[in-house]
């Protein structure tokens, strides 16, 4: 079951998303920025497991990020990856939000659900907010994609 996450997700969603960046695979997330973050976040609830996460951040008037897709590892190539993808897509043209764009390990997978490679220099209000606070800044070598949406 997708949906929203509650409070009682966040201990859940922080395992899920720094196991993945364990692995090399996403950055981690602190408990306080899910936390702070939370109203950005979807779940994908199995029989009470929490096995799949995602957010929609929004950064401004026309543009918002995906963030901390995070699927447990033996329920990837299931299809939750990307129905997480495709709500938050979902939510950002509910908002009318014209761009939405990710930092990626997983470019191939993105590729697949519309995004193509776009410049980090074209985010500059990710930039200056959250990439400057890395600790890989500005030796980044995550891929920057954009889809558009409305």
């Amino acid at each position: 079951m997708l949906r929203k996450a509650r409070i009682s997700d966040i201990k859940a969603i922080h395992e899920l998303v720094n196991r993945c960046a364990g692995r090399g695979e996403m950055l981690p997330r602190s408990l306080a920025e899910l936390y702070d973050n939370m109203r950005d976040y979807l779940v994908y609830e199995d029989h009470g497991n929490i096995i799949g996460t995602c957010a929609l951040h929004i950064c401004w008037e026309d543009l918002a990020e995906i963030r901390s897709l995070a699927v447990a590892e033996g329920m990837r190539r299931s299809g939750i990856g990307r129905e997480l993808v495709e709500a938050c897509l979902a939510e950002a043209k509910a908002f009318q939000i014209e761009r939405v764009f990710l930092l990626t390990y997983q470019e191939a997978f993105f590729r697949k659900v519309g995004f193509i490679l776009t410049d980090k220099k074209e985010l500059p209000q990710k930039i200056w907010t959250d990439c400057i606070k890395c600790s890989k800044f500005p030796e980044c070598d995550e891929a920057a994609m954009i889809k558009m949406v409305i």
